[in-house]
């Protein structure tokens, strides 16, 4: 039977490796060559690399086949074999097709013995004592992550470079973590969320530059402002659901960055708004030299100033303001309001048959998860001291979104490994320049392949009616 179907797999997999080539072959085939000034530009051909992932392509695609067929032997002996070629001292045209062959072995490997993996998890988890292993191993990768990211800065490897990627990455973990109340929790699709971030940004830096506020007192301001908005979104569509919702909140999105494109007088425009005050420490400034009559945090702590002084705090503020938003929402999932969030979520029309206040619920789930962004938008202004609408674009309401639905829906931990996915792997992947966005997609690709519920898929109820492990109890 297999052997009969031999010979279309391989039809299939010299198939998908034409159509690779028909695509790659004026992205990976040429490349540009600035020859000089005179000359301009010409093409440098790179038809050996296109002809090693083809290569690659087509023996990868045979040992899926192969491994959908169950002969898993046979496509983990494939996988192996490109995985040694791919690690050994074989001459490729270029260094990265060593990790590209590599990488193509690991995953056929993988992908062969998935099912098996799956099952035996699959069986342990369906088991009292594997629900409670589960959790308590979710509690213990919390703690670790945290653990980790406080230590972080004291570690040889905390210089300005992991610091300002951490600072990108835990803004972005705050925004997952308040889209996640009204996308995950609420089950509110929201593409306009960016608009509450540009909210509390422009908050701050208007009020700090302008009327001469610290960024501690405008925290709280920007929060109730980006929730005012919230509020504000809320009631044009609490009778909207699934894709009218979208689109309407993705319009908000839209609307807010034109009045900041558009109102010059208050918001500089395209210009933008410079020269804004970042956090102080108990009033002391970030610089080597303080204005008058102010003191530098270096002066203050009898210390030797250092660039990476800055830096480091603004690490651990947003560090403290993500982890507020975590035990926040943590605490509000117990609570009345939070188990109608998820009530909401499951079913709206079960929801008012129960008594339960939709316009309420949802005003609650937009308000509270915008005071989030507020407060990562404020934060923002005060690290970049310059924002402009620039900042502010849709593609920002995407990542956010995707770091939350591939995270995994309503999970805070999938949150964060989400977000130092997308986030810090095509940062981790800039010296490769041209093939960095291609690990980034190639990322989610694999995630909505092995783990299209998110890398996180299974969280812990609200409430249990009975403990882990007792009678009845799950």
């Amino acid at each position: 039977m297999v052997g009969a179907r031999l010979p279309l797999m391989l039809k299939d997999a010299a198939l998908t490796a034409l159509v690779a080539a028909a695509l790659g072959v004026f992205i990976v085939g040429f490349h540009t060559v600035d020859i000089g000034s005179r000359t301009g530009l010409s093409f440098d051909f790179w038809f050996a690399d296109l002809g090693v992932a083809l290569v690659v392509i087509f023996l990868g695609r045979l040992g899926l086949s192969l491994a959908a067929e169950g002969l898993r032997w046979p496509a983990i002996a494939l996988g192996v074999v490109m995985l040694i070629a791919g690690i050994s001292p074989l001459r490729l045209p270029s260094g990265f097709l060593h990790w590209f062959v590599a990488l193509g072995g690991a995953l056929l490997v993988v992908r062969a013995a998935w099912p098996w993996a799956n099952q035996a998890i699959a069986a342990g988890a369906a088991t009292p004592t594997g629900r409670l292993i589960d959790r308590i191993g979710n509690q213990w990768a919390g703690w670790f992550l945290l653990a980790v990211a406080v230590l972080l800065p004291l570690t040889p490897i905390g210089d300005q470079k992991t610091m300002d990627l951490g600072v990108l990455i835990l803004t972005y973990v705050m925004l997952g973590w308040g889209l996640n109340i009204v996308v995950g929790l609420a089950g509110l699709l929201d593409l306009g969320y960016v608009a509450f971030y540009a909210v509390g940004a422009y908050s701050y830096a208007l009020l700090s530059t302008q009327h001469g506020l610290g960024f501690w007192a405008v925290l709280p301001l920007a929060g109730m402002l980006a929730a005012s908005f919230g509020i504000l979104l809320g009631f044009p569509v609490l009778r909207l659901r699934g894709d009218y919702l979208a689109i309407v909140t993705l319009g908000f999105g839209e609307i807010i960055r034109l009045v900041i494109l558009n109102w010059v007088d208050l918001t500089s425009g395209p210009a933008g708004i410079g020269s804004i005050p970042g956090p102080t420490l108990f009033g002391a400034v970030f610089a080597e030299t303080a204005p008058e009559g102010k003191q530098t945090v270096a002066e203050m702590l009898g210390v030797p100033f250092s660039s990476n002084q800055r830096l480091i705090f603004l690490y651990y503020v947003i560090l403290g303001l993500a982890l507020v938003t975590n035990l926040f929402t943590q605490r509000m999932r117990r609570l009345p309001v939070g188990r109608a969030w998820e009530a909401l979520r499951e079913d709206e029309t079960a929801c008012k048959a129960l008594g339960i206040n939709p316009t309420n619920t949802k005003l609650t789930a937009f308000a509270i998860g915008a005071m989030f962004a507020g407060f990562a938008g404020s934060f923002f202004a005060a690290k970049q001291r310059f924002i402009s609408p620039e900042s502010f674009t849709f593609i920002e309401s995407a990542i956010i979104l995707a770091i939350v639905v591939l995270g995994g829906m309503g999970s805070q931990i999938g949150v964060v490994l989400a977000a130092v996915l997308l986030i810090g792997l095509p940062e981790w992947f800039r010296e490769l320049g041209s093939y960095r966005m291609l690990a980034f997609g190639l990322a989610m690709v694999l995630i909505m392949v092995f783990r299209p519920r998110g890398l996180i898929a299974h969280r812990e109820p609200s409430i249990r009616l009975h403990p882990i492990g007792a009678k009845g109890g799950g």
